[in-house]
């Protein structure tokens, strides 16, 4: 981040192969809950989530609508609105050094602004809505370089350019307005407004929904190489993850405001350990390979007011049991993942009997 006056340079290559390569932590997510309060008992959103980001990794976070995705990052980035609040848990943001981290939960008002577009941006799904409508292009992202990288105006309005070349778009479209836009266009606009002052965080909550599926691939393509190029982390949330086979490094499966599942990409879709991650696999037609049949998954998901007893998802699985109405499931490393399910359980019971008995 540059304070003298002057540009941004380009990101050198031996700093993009630096950052690329560190695998150090970015963002740790320990013990995370988010409650809706009215006038009736409180709704838990989000219900003991534990993340973790490493430095140039792509975290996916999947599950299907009012799981508790966009609640879990709007809580992590400090953009909820009431009557949700954060009501336990942290999110410490570490620093390049590694001693400069800083729980987001416990920043004052003018530190987070300090912390956003230079440390975490976000980019959000409905780009007509994260775009002022009564402002230039150009204007939006000078007010964004002005305030945090210390620009003139003629500057800002040069870099500004560079940011839209670099997605894409030509420069002489500053000039225009959000509605002058197509929808690929604006959705590629508030991509390069995120990473106007290079942050090491990019969290992603379905920047590809409005858009035709032509356009999505090119602008997951134009994701992955930049983030290639410039060597930042992304949070991704989706609800489709065959999409998420394609671009992320690990994947969190949500289900009723809870973790249930987490490994890298490939194994998640090779051999997915937790039953909803099996069901949500077999929802979405694969581009490569054999025909098989689509199967939807029965049912939606349940009210968070009213949560059925044990697991959230027994009333829907094909593989439940006994326990799965009575007692929740904790989260069971397994491999490289882990996973929230009694079928696990059981395995390593009857392992832990054998070894006993032998």
């Amino acid at each position: 981040m540059s304070s003298s006056g002057t540009p941004h340079s380009s990101i050198s290559k031996q700093d993009t192969v630096r950052r690329s390569e560190d695998r150090t932590p970015l963002l740790t997510v320990r013990g995370l809950h988010v409650d809706y309060f009215d006038k009736a008992d409180p709704v838990h959103a989000v219900s003991g989530v534990d993340l973790d980001l490493r430095r140039g990794e792509t975290l996916g976070i999947v599950g299907e609508s009012g799981c508790g995705k966009s609640t879990l990052v709007t809580a992590i980035t400090r953009l909820q609105r009431p009557p949700a609040v954060t009501t336990a848990g942290s999110v410490v943001f570490h620093g390049h050094d590694g001693t400069e981290s800083v729980d987001v939960l416990r920043l004052t008002e003018r530190q987070l602004a300090d912390l956003r577009w230079e440390n975490i941006a976000v980019v959000f799904q409905s780009a007509m809505n994260a775009l002022n409508p009564v402002l230039r292009l150009g204007s939006q992202f000078a007010d964004v370089l002005r305030r945090h990288s210390r620009l003139s105006k003629r500057e800002a309005w040069e870099r500004a350019g560079e940011l839209l070349a670099m997605v894409g778009i030509p420069a002489d479209r500053l000039r225009s307005y959000a509605h002058e836009l197509s929808g690929g266009m604006r959705q590629r606009a508030t991509i390069a407004l995120a990473l106007a002052c290079e942050p090491d965080l990019v969290v992603m909550d379905e920047p590809t929904t409005a858009v035709d599926v032509v356009m999505q691939r090119q602008i997951l393509r134009q994701v992955s190489r930049l983030k290639r190029e410039l060597g930042f982390s992304v949070i991704f949330i989706t609800h489709d993850l065959s999409l998420l086979i394609e671009i992320a490094d690990r994947i969190a499966v949500m289900y009723a405001g809870k973790v249930v599942e987490t490994g890298p990409a490939r194994q998640l879709y090779t051999d997915p350990q937790h039953p909803y991650t099996e069901a949500l696999r077999g929802a979405f037609p694969p581009l490569h390979g054999p025909r098989r049949e689509i199967t939807g998954i029965p049912g939606s998901p349940p009210g968070l007011r009213t949560l059925p007893a044990g697991c959230a998802f027994h009333p829907r699985c094909a593989r439940r049991f006994e326990p799965c109405d009575k007692t929740t499931p904790p989260l069971l490393a397994l491999g490289a993942g882990e996973a929230a399910c009694h079928l696990h359980q059981t395995v390593r019971g009857e392992e832990d009997h054998h070894a006993r008995t032998r």
